[in-house]
């Protein structure tokens, strides 16, 4: 199984003639995705490697079903797009544009509440299940996505779209493969955390361990540290922490926006000895996840 996305998903891509949504596009039809239709106001009528393009979002939630949108929209215009698709009753939301102010990303992720939906970013790639769908630009090419994404029971979370590739890869060359990959952003304020999407991970049994990507800064970790010990979560997690460097260069800025260090709970050691307290693996380096993914699991 999958978390969030499966063959059956639908969606459209708001923004869908920009350079970057066009590539994203043929990406995602590629993989096999379901894409029905894409909007850019003013350019109804074109197609998009066969995608039909319409003025509003309304235009095509009034004649067919549509799970997810894909939202690809300068930052100025990032929050009446992602309003527009929770007026249509779009499920899940994966918004790849950055640098949008975090006062309307806090805004745009209460309404997501309130309407009962699901945000994915916003400054990601998206998300892939496998086999299943790809809802974003995670993996690039479909050729590439699948050989760097296989079909297994490892859930995967990253702050960094790259990374969660890079994971996948790792753990894909080591015969282990994915049941969903999630990168969830990297700004200050994102619509879901790694403790947010742990229960649908928790539900889904074909899901065994979980594998996530941390950074300096912020309070995730501390977030999913507090869930594992709370709810005792049947998944084994293992953890790689970046830029430990940072410790060492109080005041520096280490990768995205959210990687924000204000205080001691939020250096590389300090969140390491949390999750690991939770009992939350943490690998030295990339290469070495899959050795304590299967040490966790049994496997060796």
């Amino acid at each position: 199984m999958s978390i969030l996305i499966s063959k059956d998903t639908t969606f459209i891509i708001q923004g869908i003639t920009g350079r970057e949504a066009v590539n994203m596009t043929r990406e995602c039809l590629d993989y096999g995705s379901k894409i029905v239709g894409g909007v850019t106001p003013g350019r109804a009528g074109r197609e998009i490697y066969g995608v039909p393009v319409y003025d509003t979002v309304q235009a095509i939630t009034s004649k067919t079903r549509v799970d997810g949108s894909i939202v690809c929209v300068p930052p100025a215009f990032t929050r009446d797009a992602v309003f527009e698709a929770l007026a249509g009753g779009i499920q899940i939301i994966v918004i790849v544009t950055e640098r949008i102010p975090r006062f309307e990303v806090a805004q745009m992720v209460e309404m997501a509440k309130a309407k009962g939906a699901r945000i994915i970013g916003p400054n990601c790639l998206g998300v892939l299940s496998p086999d299943e769908a790809k809802l974003g630009g995670l993996g690039g090419r479909a050729v590439d996505a699948k050989k760097a994404f296989t079909k297994g029971p490892i859930g995967v979370m990253s702050r960094s779209g790259g990374m969660t590739t890079e994971m996948c890869n790792t753990l894909t060359a080591a015969g282990l493969g994915q049941s969903t990959a999630v990168s969830i952003g990297g700004d200050a304020i994102i619509g879901s955390t790694y403790a947010d999407l742990m229960p649908l991970f928790e539900a889904d049994q074909e899901t065994k361990a979980i594998v996530i990507y941390c950074e300096p800064g912020g309070r995730m970790e501390a977030e999913l540290a507090a869930y594992v010990v709370e709810k005792n979560s049947r998944l084994p997690i293992v953890a790689f922490m970046a830029g430990r460097f940072m410790d060492e260069m109080p005041g520096m800025r280490f990768g995205h926006a959210g990687t924000i260090v204000e205080g001691k709970a939020d250096t590389t050691a300090d969140k390491i000895e949390g999750i690991e307290a939770a009992g939350i693996s943490v690998a030295e380096r990339i290469e070495d996840i899959p050795g304590l993914v299967k040490q966790r699991l049994g496997m060796s």
